[in-house]
């Protein structure tokens, strides 16, 4: 890769996991369902008047838009607003790598290699680490929630391999157009209609820049740069650098929360990164070496993710649910 375009990769990833801080503070702004919505309504206006047409069937844009959209960044910003640090979520979330590719066997038939399992064991593993160190010092159920965020995301990346969009920025900001009124139908059901009301008649500058950057910053820019790279070089090049998300995840996250990172955290971010990579990039068995890839070659897992989108492990962030309108402790019986 040319040296600018590095530079690109590096500051994608660092765009990504910023990200998870930005969400954290907007929490304190918006409720978390009308907060996503919001977020697809600022990236999907205006930008879809200027990229054309969809350039697959609506099928997939609608359904990876209620997968991705709804349900993915749904339990993600009630799982942080429920007391997952913005850190750990960054982390948590890779493990969408391992769902990517169980789903990917269920639903294409794709037979990950001895070394794509071994991943994806180590990747479990350092889930596992995690869980235990949440459990002795933060709440369970917003660690399951990022755990159903980062499933969604493993089903939105088969979809996305099936739909197999020629441009990646068209189709993101197609699928942002989905999301849109169904979380604001279900922040009215479950957070209300005078909070809602109450967060958008207190917007200031600050929220109105969270917006900004959670829509257009990592998603128009993120997932049109991210496209850019894959046009140009390998996938197998190109993905590795999504890995640097949860470093700068953690590492934003220590500076600005002031988030402490455990010895527990740091054995479970080494074993994650490490899995997700063999995962990531090891071979597939003979057995699945017909299915056709995308046609930019990408693997599932590159569908990274923005705020997606894994961060350092980090202490809980001193906020807890009940810091917070209980309504949004749980999530709705339909994510987001």
């Amino acid at each position: 890769m040319r040296p600018a375009h590095i530079c690109l990769a590096v500051l994608v990833a660092a765009v990504w996991g910023v990200n998870f801080v930005v969400i954290e503070v907007g929490l304190d702004h918006f409720p978390p369902l009308l907060f996503s919505a919001l977020r697809f309504l600022v990236a999907a206006l205006p930008a879809v008047f200027f990229v054309g047409r969809p350039k697959v069937a609506w099928k997939w844009i609608v359904g990876v838009g209620l997968v991705l959209g709804v349900a993915k960044f749904g339990l993600l910003f009630i799982g942080m607003d429920a007391g997952m640090p913005a850190g750990l979520s960054s982390l948590v979330l890779q493990v969408q790598a391992v769902f990517t590719g169980f789903f990917a066997f269920l639903a294409l038939g794709e037979r990950p290699g001895r070394v794509r399992v071994t991943g994806m064991m180590v990747a479990l593993g350092g889930i596992a680490v995690a869980a235990v160190d949440e459990g002795e010092t933060g709440p369970l159920t917003a660690f399951a929630l990022l755990m159903g965020a980062a499933a969604c995301w493993g089903v939105s990346n088969v979809l996305t391999r099936k739909a197999s969009p020629p441009d990646s920025l068209n189709f993101m900001v197609w699928v942002s157009t989905v999301p849109v009124l169904p979380l604001l139908a279900l922040s009215l059901l479950f957070e209300g209609p005078s909070r809602d009301l109450d967060a958008v008649r207190s917007l200031d500058w600050q929220g109105a820049g969270i917006i900004v950057y959670v829509a257009w910053v990592t998603t128009v820019f993120g997932f049109g740069a991210w496209g850019y790279l894959l046009r140009r070089h390998p996938a197998s090049t190109v993905a590795p650098f999504s890995l640097l998300v949860p470093v700068f995840g953690m590492s934003s996250a220590a500076l600005v929360l002031d988030e402490s990172v455990s010895g527990l955290r740091w054995c479970a971010a080494a074993l994650l990164v490490g899995g997700v990579a063999l995962a990531s990039f090891g071979k597939a068995s003979r057995a699945s070496a017909s299915v056709p890839l995308r046609p930019s070659g990408s693997p599932v897992a590159t569908a990274v993710p923005v705020p997606g989108p894994a961060a350092p492990a980090t202490a809980p962030h001193p906020r807890t649910t009940a810091s917070r309108t209980p309504s949004t402790a749980t999530p709705p019986s339909s994510p987001r």
